[in-house]
């Protein structure tokens, strides 16, 4: 999952379009003629008529960590200087091929003090300047929403995109509003908020394999509560590949992998026992680790259990439930195909160090994240539709009633 912060994990920083009007300042030693300007005329000859705007008024805070820059009018930017305030730290930019816009190469920092110098010369050669020294929005005063899929990612077709806020959302709409999602399938998609952090989207029916999504996130200064801003300004795009539903069947403990509308593979599996069933539903995978640990109590159990390299894990619910690779069962007595002894769990054959050709391995190389797994004919209830990315489980008049917009 995406993570707060300017690294993979996508705290989002794009460039926006500027935002404040333009602070016109006249060249050294140079002042305006009233009268030649109260008839029309063009004033002192040695007045620069370029027009320097820098985003961030002087003395301002809450300012923008995405939209800020400068831009001039008349004129050409020769030079552009920005520093952190007090340490002196040069922030690193560019001027456009024009001459007539600079922006930070990167997202600023929240919460931190910057200050611009610029100077920027009319066709005349005269010479006009302009400063700034501003904070930009604070954490305390702002959120940011994690999301998933990533940027450039493909995924399978039961993948919504998903948002967490780190701050309870109260205008809803206004953050809903903000945020719009398509695909080249033409399929309607809508949003849904399971509480005030959290905000999925999804079509009515699973994705169309093979197409092309794209979010746009434009909450850079959106109020998402009172006093709380967005930061987040940008155009993520993922891929939808092949179409793979795989079920589950607590009878028969088999499951049937269909690819693109045709069974590929039938896998004897071991899904939980009478005393730790498996839920129903349709569940999404969100994560995947070659091997990972599990220990019973961090779900909440005893003791029971705390495998240090379980292999082939593939996450389907927050709450624990995985379908896994395992190794440790009875050799002169396999489960799969049998009975369900996990503690909730879908259990593949498998063998120590996620090594070999096993049934285990070969669904772990043949499944993406947001492929779905359905679980049917288990004695347990169905899955809570925010127990994971596990929103297929509501109705789609439900869906839509938990839109805000």
């Amino acid at each position: 999952m995406t993570t707060p912060n300017i690294s993979a994990r996508r705290t989002l920083g794009a460039c926006a379009a500027l935002m404040v009007g333009a602070l016109t300042l006249t060249a050294c030693g140079g002042s305006a003629n009233a009268k030649d300007d109260e008839k029309g005329g063009k004033g002192d000859p040695k007045t620069s008529v370029a027009k320097i705007a820098i985003s961030a008024k002087d003395g301002s805070t809450g300012a923008s960590i995405n939209a800020t820059g400068v831009k001039v009018s008349d004129g050409k930017l020769t030079e552009v200087k920005m520093t952190v305030a007090g340490s002196g730290q040069t922030v690193a930019g560019s001027v456009s091929a024009d001459g007539k816009v600079w922006k930070p190469k990167e997202q600023l920092e929240r919460g931190t003090k910057y200050q611009i110098s610029a100077t920027a010369q009319d066709a005349d050669g005269r010479t006009a300047a302009a400063n700034s020294i501003f904070t930009t929005v604070t954490s305390s005063n702002s959120f940011i929403g994690t999301y998933t899929p990533d940027n450039g990612t493909t995924v399978g077709v039961g993948m919504p995109v998903s948002f967490t806020f780190d701050k309870a959302i109260t205008d809803r709409k206004a953050v809903q509003s903000h945020i719009t999602v398509s695909s080249s399938s033409g399929q309607k998609i809508v949003g849904h908020w399971f509480n005030g952090q959290r905000l999925d989207f999804r079509p009515e029916e699973y994705w169309k394999a093979g197409s092309k999504v794209t979010m746009k996130i434009d909450l850079d200064g959106v109020e998402g509560a009172n006093g709380v801003y967005g930061v987040q300004k940008k155009t993520v795009t993922f891929t939808v590949g092949r179409s793979q539903v795989s079920t589950v069947d607590a009878n028969t403990q088999t499951m049937t992998v269909v690819r693109d509308g045709k069974t590929v593979k039938t896998i004897p599996i071991s899904a939980g026992s009478p005393e730790h069933t498996t839920y129903n539903g349709q569940m999404v995978i969100s994560e995947k680790f070659v091997q990972t640990r599990m220990n019973s109590r961090t779900v909440g159990l005893g003791g029971e259990y705390d495998i240090p390299d379980v292999p082939h894990a593939m996450r389907l619910t927050t709450s624990g439930t995985f379908l896994h690779g395992n190794y440790w069962y009875n050799k002169g007595n396999p489960p799969f195909g049998r009975q369900g002894t996990s503690h909730g769990c879908v259990g593949l054959a498998d063998v120590q160090g996620a090594g070999g050709s096993t049934p285990a391995k070969w669904f772990y190389d043949n499944s993406l994240i947001g492929d779905v797994v359905i679980v049917k004919n288990s004695p347990d209830k169905t899955v809570a539709p925010d127990n994971g990315l596990n929103g297929w489980n509501m109705a789609w008049s439900q869906w839509v009633a938990g839109s805000a917009s």
